[in-house]
């Protein structure tokens, strides 16, 4: 499912103010710092009783985002061993997306929107672009993503490139502005 121009320029603007609110300055960006600043409460499934971590992987088995009813936010989250730190990270990333987009119902299009969000939030194009990279390695590299993610990063910036590219809109204008390197 394709989200409309509008949603991923919705969420473009909502990850740079995110960005803003909480002085986020440097790559790679850290979900686990970010949600740190964000006052959410990280939980790994190792944390929880054998009974609770059937009950997490029954709801996903790479992690999920929670509010309670005192409006405490909860991301849960898969810690095994065998899970690479860049597809944890991007699972962070992911449930934050859920957190700032507000969405309470789970559907396709709550999924797109934060798979969106962290794919934008993890390596944004205009970041990118400072970085020149001629291959996705070097963007796994820079932002600390995987192969995998930053292949989908580099088809990303290069149609990114042809369409606007360095035309830059005013929130990747104030998200160059937090990178700059002093």
């Amino acid at each position: 499912m394709r989200l409309s121009d509008e949603q991923y320029e919705f969420i473009k603007g909502e990850v740079v103010a995110l960005f803003e609110r909480y002085d986020v300055r440097c790559i790679p960006i850290s979900g686990f710092e970010l949600a740190y600043k964000m006052g959410i409460t990280l939980i790994p499934y190792s944390a929880l009783t054998k009974k609770q971590q059937s009950a997490a992987m029954k709801i996903s088995t790479d992690g999920f985002y929670m509010e309670d009813s005192s409006g405490g936010d909860y991301i849960y989250f898969n810690d095994d061993d065998g899970i690479p730190y860049e597809r944890t990270n991007m699972t962070i990333l992911h449930e934050i997306g859920h957190c700032v987009l507000d969405h309470t119902g789970g559907s396709e299009e709550e999924e797109n929107e934060a798979g969106f969000f962290a794919k934008y939030a993890a390596a944004p194009p205009p970041l990118i672009h400072r970085i020149q990279p001629e291959m996705p390695e070097e963007i796994a590299d820079v932002f600390n993503i995987s192969y995998e993610a930053a292949s989908y990063a580099m088809n990303y910036y290069r149609k990114w490139l042809a369409f606007g590219g360095k035309d830059y809109t005013e929130y990747e204008i104030r998200l160059l502005r937090l990178f700059e390197v002093a």
